[in-house]
């Protein structure tokens, strides 16, 4: 025979007989009606947590018809806000640009005259730039990664820029 419930929910031996008494029925219940989709133990869990925060508000008598609402509620609000985040992710994306054919044309001739004029640079300049430049590297490492002083370092990259200046001339 079932222990009676007490008066209060509050009292962790009460709380505890509800949940032996009620999670597998709930679970079930929320498997039963909406399947593995939203987690039924997670919303089993979810409505236990409810419970226990409104312990003083709900009586034992109560507790059973409290947990299943509430499970049942957590349940369809996870449907529907699946069903708002389904319409979203159906909606056309915006892929267009602000860019007009004439920009990027001229952003491609710009990448071209770069690469040629990266291509006119000694290897001396165009190593020594290109590590000052995209690597981000110091005067002093790239000295010492080349084996030659600072003032060759600062010698080749300020040759180069002179030379790239010279070479795009006009953008």
């Amino acid at each position: 025979m079932p222990k009676p419930l007490k008066d209060h929910i509050c009292e962790a031996e009460t709380f505890e007989l509800l949940f032996k008494k009620y999670s597998k029925s709930l679970h079930d219940f929320l498997y039963y009606k909406f399947g593995e989709l939203h987690n039924p133990k997670d919303k089993v869990q979810d409505a236990f947590i409810k419970l226990w925060e409104n312990c003083a508000k709900v009586s034992p008598d109560k507790a059973k018809s409290f947990l299943f609402t509430t499970a049942n509620n957590l349940m369809l609000n996870a449907t529907a806000h699946r069903k708002v985040v389904l319409k979203f992710q159906q909606q056309p994306q915006k892929t267009a640009t602000q860019e007009t054919p004439e920009y990027k044309l001229e952003e491609k001739q710009y990448q071209e005259k770069i690469e040629n004029a990266l291509a006119n640079l000694t290897e001396a300049q165009r190593t020594a730039f290109l590590m000052n430049r995209v690597e981000g590297k110091r005067f002093k490492e790239i000295a010492s990664l080349l084996d030659i002083s600072v003032k060759a370092v600062e010698k080749r990259i300020y040759g180069a820029l002179k030379k790239l200046r010279e070479d795009i001339e006009g953008l």
